[in-house]
């Protein structure tokens, strides 16, 4: 296969450009990665449907990864329990060489196939879950060897990746390829296949939660109230929800500590 995300970059000499040269090349750079994400949504749109079925049977969604990828998916599992409610171990996010390589890099731990099984085995996955393997070269080796083995245990399998034909996708039922084109700075795939894996997980997370009832009209109905930030948008959702005013609100939140159940007693007593 031909590994585009390593391709020499379309840009040369750039310790001899400006520095609005060098932002100005990256921004056009970053442009043309929405345009890659869309020419992927049927491929979204099938991972997102079926883990969001898996997730109403009571299944959850692992991600696997290293590097940049890894720790985008940790990114995104953290976020779903303050967004949408959920419970922590909902959706997962596991990096090669454990949560030290979120912050520093672990020499070769990508390259042990036999990990990330044993990594998810740590959270009694079973046949019901659904790993996705998060890989910009699609040639990570934690990534396809833990695919893999997830194959064989019967479980579906998904992947994001940003080159075509790659081990990991092979490996995946259902791949998502988003094609970027050459970084930048060559090889650097923090950039557009970062920014474009990120993308995804984005559509991914919220669609599948949507699909969940975690979201009501275009409100996050089941966020949890962590700091003053989220509390006075919670008050603010209740009043336009109910037409209530604020300091009712504020008592209903303060009474039941949620949105939803806010609201849901609210009406029921009306």
């Amino acid at each position: 296969m031909e590994i585009v995300t390593e391709r020499d970059s379309k840009y040369n000499d750039l310790e001899k450009m400006s520095v609005r040269e060098v932002l100005e090349n990256i921004n056009r750079e970053d442009k043309t990665v929405p345009h890659a994400v869309e020419k992927a949504i049927p491929q979204i749109e099938a991972l997102a449907t079926v883990t969001a079925a898996k997730m109403k049977a009571g299944g959850r969604m692992f991600y696997i990864g290293a590097g940049t990828s890894g720790r985008l998916g940790v990114l995104d599992a953290s976020e779903c329990p303050p967004t949408f409610g959920v419970p922590f171990d909902w959706v997962v996010g596991l990096i090669a060489g454990g949560d030290t390589a979120i912050r520093k890099a672990v020499e070769f731990a990508e390259d042990d196939t036999a990990q990330a099984w044993k990594d998810l085995l740590e959270f009694d996955i079973t046949d019901g879950d659904v790993v996705i393997g998060l890989a910009a070269s699609g040639t990570t080796p934690y990534v396809i060897g833990g695919l893999k083995k997830a194959n064989e245990q019967g479980l579906v399998t998904g992947c994001v990746v940003c080159n075509t034909g790659s081990p990991v996708a092979a490996a995946a039922q259902f791949p998502v390829e988003v094609v970027v084109g050459p970084e930048f700075l060559t090889g650097s795939t923090r950039m557009k296949s970062g920014t474009a894996q990120k993308l995804v997980l984005n559509m991914l997370t919220t669609s599948v939660m949507i699909q969940l009832g975690r979201v009501k009209g275009n409100k996050m109905f089941d966020m949890q109230l962590t700091n003053h930030k989220l509390y006075n948008r919670g008050v603010r959702i209740i009043m336009t929800e109910t037409g209530t005013d604020e300091a009712t609100a504020a008592q209903l939140l303060d009474k039941y500590g949620s949105v939803r159940k806010a609201v849901e007693n609210l009406r029921q007593s009306s």
